[in-house]
């Protein structure tokens, strides 16, 4: 097999910090039981469904907040940016995604969306700046795990799947990016995540000591 030179990666729980322990923290602040954020998104049905819309760009930000804040009983004020005021940069593998990049990787951004007002999760990130190519799936009206966007992403990137590495915090998203060749990663220690990008691609992306 020829040496892998594109490398894609999921935004949140990749380029970012955890966002389960986001939503721990933000049902702490809200007065909730433990886990009740993730188990609306995650299993009631409405909660699902309105998510994966929110992904898909067919309701907005403003929407979700209003009708996922009614499953939860809680005020609906810019409940997204609420949800996610925990979720921070993770430098580590945003230092990894430069390396590669300047050592001729062609780096990608692959997120489902979560809609940019009234909280614009991406802002700070310099996508523009620092990587090739960026689909978010609401440009799309799909989202991951949808099979099609994958082929998209691939398209974007000018690249075919066995020349690609795709990172992901979703065990479910992985599927289909496997089906077309692509080698994949399920990011959950940075440190771990970084070994196995390095493995991959043949190249180190830490500082050499």
């Amino acid at each position: 097999m020829s040496r892998r030179t594109g490398l894609i990666l999921d935004f949140g729980g990749v380029l970012t910090t955890s966002v389960p322990a986001c939503a721990v923290g933000f049902d702490r602040r809200a007065g909730l039981p433990e886990g009740t954020f993730l188990s609306v998104i995650a299993k009631h049905p409405e909660g699902v469904a309105l998510y994966a819309n929110l992904e898909r760009g067919t309701i907005t930000q403003s929407e979700w907040n209003e009708r996922t804040a009614a499953l939860l009983g809680i005020d609906c004020t810019n409940l997204l940016g609420r949800v996610l005021e925990d979720l921070h940069p993770e430098p580590s593998v945003i230092a990894a995604a430069k390396a590669a990049r300047a050592a001729g990787i062609k780096v990608g951004i692959f997120s489902n969306s979560l809609g940019s007002k009234p909280h614009d999760v991406y802002a700070g990130y310099d996508f523009e700046l620092l990587y090739d190519t960026v689909l978010i799936s609401e440009q799309y009206r799909m989202r991951k795990p949808d099979p099609e966007i994958y082929e998209i992403m691939l398209d974007l990137m000018e690249l075919p799947g066995e020349a690609c590495v795709f990172v992901d915090d979703t065990a479910r998203n992985l599927p289909p990016a496997e089906e077309l060749g692509i080698a994949t990663i399920l990011a959950k220690d940075p440190a771990d995540t970084i070994a196995q990008m390095e493995a991959l691609l043949g190249i180190p992306l830490t500082p050499q000591v």
